[in-house]
């Protein structure tokens, strides 16, 4: 008897909440679709024009970067990997654009640090832009399915997904310091100036490391989150706050790895070295910035109104 009033209380709660929920999307429905008072004077089209160019609501952005996600966690191994080994390639131009600003100012120049930050947004837009598979980005977007179907076969294909994106990533990056350190394609002008940015990096110990990752995961699950309503501003978007992260001098792990790899080529730093303290403590934080802060507090925001 106990159990089939509970069982009966659960049905009554639940068929509640879907109840309200219907309710709030009537609700959301019916004040679209009413002009405001503003609204009522204008013409037909340009109260189109207004719905046009109206806001995205954060129910609309979360369902939006969910079935990205949810399109990322179907997609072939083979397709993750060359896209995740061009993303890490593509991530290195922010290092090389970098040595390019510092060797041309000169280390002595007053705002060297800010005008190097631009350079390291020129990665960020290469890769974002192209659709790359890029670690960090999938902090966010592959994590939102596993909040909303948190099922063994989402939580499988988002580790398989991060496991081969973060190899491939690791594998660009190295080809990439390879090439530059090696490949006789830069002068030593500004292979000096990637060194030297490389050394300040690895100055950070393993805890700092992590500390400084967490803002830069944050930065970058939010800017992923911005995109969607950013159209026509997508280019800003990025380069505002990668630059930030540059300028603020927090930690990316895909971009700093082509540092510390450099650093691994050029025989200053030992690969165990570069992973123990400097890539994996950065990879911690960036997942703490990205999954456990931006992702949780998305969901948390529209989870009562899906």
């Amino acid at each position: 008897m106990n159990d089939q009033t509970a069982k009966t209380s659960r049905s009554d709660a639940s068929e509640k909440r879907e109840d309200d929920a219907r309710e709030r999307v009537a609700k959301r429905e019916t004040r679209e679709n009413t002009p405001t008072q503003t609204e009522k004077s204008l013409t037909r089209g340009e109260r189109d024009a207004v719905a046009e160019n109206g806001r995205l609501s954060a129910l609309t952005m979360y369902s939006i970067v969910l079935r990205e996600g949810e399109e990322e966690l179907e997609r072939p191994k083979t397709s993750l990997w060359w896209s995740g080994v061009a993303a890490g390639m593509g991530i290195s131009t922010s290092v090389l654009a970098e040595g390019v600003i510092r060797a041309s100012l000169g280390a002595g120049h007053p705002y060297l640090g800010l005008f190097e930050s631009l350079g390291y947004t020129f990665g960020f837009v290469l890769v974002i832009l192209c659709r790359l598979q890029l670690f960090t980005e999938n902090t966010i977007t592959v994590v939102l399915p596993v909040l909303a179907n948190p099922t063994r076969k989402c939580f499988y294909l988002t580790a398989r997904l991060w496991a081969i994106v973060f190899a491939a990533n690791m594998c660009g990056t190295f080809l990439t310091a390879a090439i530059s350190l090696h490949g006789g394609i830069l002068s030593q002008e500004f292979l000096t100036a990637i060194l030297e940015i490389s050394r300040k990096a690895a100055e950070l110990g393993p805890m700092e490391s992590m500390l400084r990752g967490i803002p830069a995961g944050f930065f970058i699950a939010a800017l992923v989150w911005m995109l969607p309503s950013s159209k026509g501003s997508e280019l800003l978007v990025i380069v505002m706050f990668t630059w930030l992260i540059a300028a603020g001098e927090f930690t990316h792990v895909i971009a700093g790895s082509n540092e510390f790899f450099s650093l691994v080529l050029h025989g200053e730093m030992g690969l165990t070295t570069a992973f123990a303290s400097h890539i994996l403590p950065t990879l911690v934080g960036n997942i703490l910035g990205g999954t456990g802060l931006f992702a949780l507090l998305a969901y948390g925001q529209v989870s009562q109104e899906m």
